[in-house]
């Protein structure tokens, strides 16, 4: 039976081992490139899904999205909004119906996005909602995965700049196993729920631990 935990110490995921995408990754940087990935994309049974930002470190100088990434199991696109912005053929694998896809933090995802495009999400799943109805508090990416898989997602690259001429390998990485880990933990969730071969652990707070007797 897995243990699951209502919350994860963040300390704990300092030593787990790192986990990374190793299918293949696609830059698309052009129209031609975005038409044939959604192509692909809308093809697959299940996508992960998320977003970048060029992080600002300037007061009142904000960035729209620079980066869409949707994955299957084996691949991932990078979508460089920054380059191409919203081609038609993304808006509709963003509204799309007919392949579930899975993110984490949604509503901020096509808030930012709705200032490039206006647009209807499709079939959409949030984690943070979904990770509720098994009691796990924690919301975000890096802790859910440590909780069901034992394993680090690094977040290194969170704020480097996402709109660089040329994504490093690393930026490439990190934004794949963002994508990919949303079906790695959807999939698993549901393979628990169905077996119900799983229990939720209770961390206590340290202000919660009973005070010994002298």
């Amino acid at each position: 039976m897995k243990q699951l935990y209502n919350k994860v110490d963040k300390k704990s995921i300092a030593e787990m081992e790192r986990v990374l995408f190793d299918g293949k990754i696609v830059v698309v940087q052009s129209q031609r490139e975005a038409e044939s990935a959604v192509k692909y994309l809308l093809e697959q049974d299940i996508l992960g899904f998320d977003t970048e930002t060029r992080p600002s470190f300037r007061k009142g100088v904000e960035y729209k999205v620079s980066l869409v990434q949707c994955a299957s199991r084996e691949m991932c696109f990078l979508f460089r909004l920054n380059l191409i912005g919203m081609p038609d053929c993304l808006i509709k694998l963003l509204e799309d119906l007919t392949v579930p896809k899975v993110g984490l933090s949604l509503k901020d995802d096509f808030s930012q996005l709705h200032k490039r495009a206006g647009f209807t999400p499709g079939d959409f799943y949030e984690l943070q909602q979904y990770v509720k109805t098994f009691g796990i508090e924690d919301q975000s990416l890096q802790k859910l995965y440590a909780n069901v898989f034992g394993r680090k997602i690094s977040k290194g690259q969170r704020l480097t700049n996402w709109e660089a001429p040329v994504l490093t390998e690393a930026q490439k990485k990190y934004a794949a196993t963002d994508a990919w880990a949303c079906i790695m933990l959807y999939e698993e969730l549901e393979r628990l729920r169905a077996s119900n071969d799983y229990e939720i652990i209770k961390m206590v707070e340290p202000e919660e631990v009973p005070a010994e007797n002298n």
